[in-house]
């Protein structure tokens, strides 16, 4: 039922975000939201309180984020809360995000190699992810991660291409593990 009202809210905010042209306006919005609720636990902790009237918390969201976003953005948070589902303004928040994204075909990569990148390199690894996938820009998020010990782990979505001399070492291992000796 959460994912219900998370892409059900979400879904809103896209359409009127497209029929409006406002669909660049309403994601940098969203992101500030969001980066709001990330880094002040203690908001979606008032928003949730079941001793603060939904009137209080509505005139909360319409005064406090109503100076950083836009009354399409705080009207949709104010009926999320008015339906009593303040829980779900985050996902629904990040499900639009989501939808936006695929809308301007901008993909989100994560990277992680053993060692941090130059920016060469990693000019040539979007380069590389722009030729051959359908979208025409990404938001990248790289990771070290020194266990790998070589190679790249790349994953977009629910593809993963995995270079690396581990998961290499690992398929020799479970190969040679398979010979038997005569």
């Amino acid at each position: 039922m959460a994912k219900l009202a998370a892409t059900t809210y979400g879904d809103a905010l896209f359409d009127l975000g497209v029929e409006q042209s406002k669909i660049d306006e309403l994601y940098e919005e969203a992101k500030t939201v969001l980066e709001i609720f990330e880094t002040n636990s203690e908001l979606g902790k008032l928003l949730n309180h079941p001793k603060i009237e939904k009137q209080e918390k509505e005139k909360f969201i319409q005064t406090v984020l109503g100076e950083f976003v836009s009354r399409d953005i705080t009207g949709l948070l104010t009926i999320m809360i008015s339906k009593d589902r303040q829980g779900n303004i985050v996902d629904a928040l990040k499900y639009f995000a989501e939808r936006v994204k695929e809308y301007k075909k901008i993909g989100t990569a994560y990277v992680t190699t053993a060692k941090a990148l130059t920016e060469d390199q990693k000019k040539k690894v979007i380069g590389k992810l722009l030729d051959t996938t359908k979208y025409v820009d990404f938001e990248m998020h790289y990771k070290v991660d020194e266990s790998i010990i070589g190679g790249m782990i790349i994953r977009i979505g629910d593809r993963v291409v995995d270079s690396s001399i581990k998961t290499k070492l690992d398929e020799l291992t479970r190969d040679l593990k398979k010979i038997q000796l005569a």
